[in-house]
């Protein structure tokens, strides 16, 4: 299992980041590493909400199905699978009074032989997370000034 955990904190208020990050279609726009993010249901999006999200991982493609399991004021998870991995996308949202902190933890869990790969992969993940903050911290800035 790899685990990356960043923090950042943006002059935007709280409810209109957790829409935002509800809605995994935006993942284009804040995470270098995808490709592409599209929904594959419709209606509102709701905890069961599902993606297609196609990224791009030491220079080969990967897809996972991504699935909204929690959409709480606070709180958003997103839950990502496919034959090798799962992949775990949880925010939480601490607002302050000019500002909202957010905790960003990216989990992954290998399956069957890719599991072995597990322990050479972590510094590729930190680089990763290196890479989203500033981009995510941006988009969500820019939230609050649309």
């Amino acid at each position: 299992m790899l685990r990356v955990e960043r923090s950042l904190t943006v002059a935007t208020p709280a409810p209109l980041i957790a829409a935002y990050l509800a809605d995994f279609g935006h993942a284009v726009d804040w995470d270098p590493g995808t490709l592409s993010c599209e929904r594959i249901d419709d209606g509102e999006i709701r905890v069961g909400t599902r993606w297609r999200n196609v990224s791009e991982f030491r220079g080969k493609r990967t897809e996972l199905t991504y699935r909204l399991t929690r959409r709480d004021p606070g709180r958003i998870t997103l839950v990502g699978n496919n034959r090798t991995a799962t992949s775990t996308d949880d925010f939480t949202l601490h607002p302050g009074p000019a500002a909202t902190t957010v905790r960003y933890q990216a989990t992954i869990v290998f399956h069957g032989l890719a599991k072995l790969a597990s322990p050479f992969l972590k510094r590729e993940f930190e680089r990763l997370g290196d890479e989203v903050v500033p981009v995510l911290a941006a988009r969500l800035q820019q939230l609050g000034a649309e």
